[in-house]
Parts: C-alpha cells; structure tokens; sequence
C-alpha cells in the first residue's frame, strides 16, 4: 500500500503551515517566540525560482553499483516505516552493503511533521542521517502521536540527542526557515521529475516500482545482475 501525495496546491498550504508553527517555543511571558527566518521564508515560498542545489542527496551503497534504487517516503507514512522495519534491513544486507545496489533516500513532505523530521535528520550530517532515518521510523508511533505540535518537535528534538546534538544546533536546524522552503521545492522538483504520487515510492534503474515484499524486490535485482 502507499500513501498518497497531496496536490502542488496542498503542498503548498502545507508548507505555509509548517513556517507558520514554528511559533514555539513560547517565552518567558508565555507568549508565542516566532523562529528566526520563518516570516522570511514565508514571503519568499512563491518565489519563481528556488536554487535545490544546496540539498545533499543521502546515499548508502557503492558509487559504481550497477543497479540504482531511489526511495520516495515520508517520516509520517506508517508504510514507510514497516518499508524500513522490513524489506529495507534485507536488501540493505544483501544487496547495497555488498556492493550491488546504490540507494537514495529522498523525503516527501506530507505535512508539516514529516518536514521537521527530515531537517532533524539533515542536522546530524550525512555520516549519521540514516541512523536517524532509523530512529525516526522505529520510533514513529511515539513522536507523530505525541499530541500538540510543540509536543512533537520535543520528541523530535529528544532523536536529534540520541545522535549527538545539542540544543543549540537542534534550535538553529529548526529554525533555518531558508532550507525548509529549499527542502519543499527539492521535494516537489523530484516528485515531478519521477511522477512519484504516493509513498513509499521506488525507483530502479529510472523504472518506477511499487512497494512489495522483500521476495519480490530480490528477484527483480537478481534478474537486473543477471542480464
């Protein structure tokens, strides 16, 4: 099964959202403290033109694998996690750790939780992004469900400790209101360019392919290295 994208303009209003959040957490007085650049980027989120080129792809596997599979998938998308919990721990063992396949994994927003997720995720840097790719997704059922929006990004910022960083650089990742719209725009260029309409969505060789069992992604790579 997967979960359906929403629509550009749903994208949108989405994003929107998630500048508009980020109006925790609150100060001393109580009152709401709006993140810095948030309101900036607000303005700034129909820009005709938003360079991606700052977004780092995250890869696992050898460079010179002969097969390449992309994942599209959302920190929030409970497929994605039983993906992650499953068929992913098997084709990472036998086929991108030895060489034979080189993975991307590329977020999809669905909402403004998922976007949090990813920049958490980017904050910790590329050696440790999939290990918290890991927590995020075996932990999901806690943090996505943990009541008020300030609630979550508390549960959040606790994954983000279990990686090693700190408050400060946990606040200023939140905060960078300038690479959440960059990470939407990077999003959507992708999902348009691989017509990616649900997640999780895969990839293989420039050939779109649906979620299925571990059994059946086997014997697609194995008929890919035997020709």
């Amino acid at each position: 099964m997967i979960r359906t994208l929403l629509s550009a303009g749903g994208s949108a209003l989405l994003l929107a959202a998630s500048y508009a959040f980020l109006a925790m957490p609150t100060g001393r007085s109580g009152e709401a403290v709006y993140l810095p650049g948030a309101a900036m980027a607000q303005e700034t989120a129909e820009a005709a033109e938003v360079d991606t080129s700052t977004i780092r792809e995250m890869v696992l596997g050898a460079e010179d694998a002969p097969i390449t599979m992309i994942e599209y998938a959302s920190y929030t998308c409970p497929h994605c996690a039983a993906f992650h919990a499953g068929p992913f721990k098997e084709i990472k063992k036998n086929y991108i750790d030895t060489g034979k396949v080189r993975f991307i994994y590329r977020e999809v927003y669905f909402d403004r939780y998922g976007l949090w997720a990813s920049m958490i995720a980017r904050c910790a840097g590329s050696d440790r992004f999939f290990g918290v790719n890991d927590l995020l997704y075996s932990t999901q059922d806690e943090w996505v469900r943990a009541g008020e929006p300030q609630a979550i990004v508390g549960e959040l910022k606790k994954i983000g400790r279990m990686a090693g960083l700190d408050d400060a650089a946990l606040e200023s990742c939140l905060q960078d209101g300038d690479k959440a719209r960059t990470l939407v725009a990077w999003f959507q260029e992708n999902a348009a360019a691989d017509d990616v309409t649900g997640t999780p969505s895969f990839v293989v060789d420039g050939e779109k392919v649906s979620n299925q069992p571990y059994a059946d992604f086997s014997a697609l790579f194995d008929e890919k290295l035997g020709e």
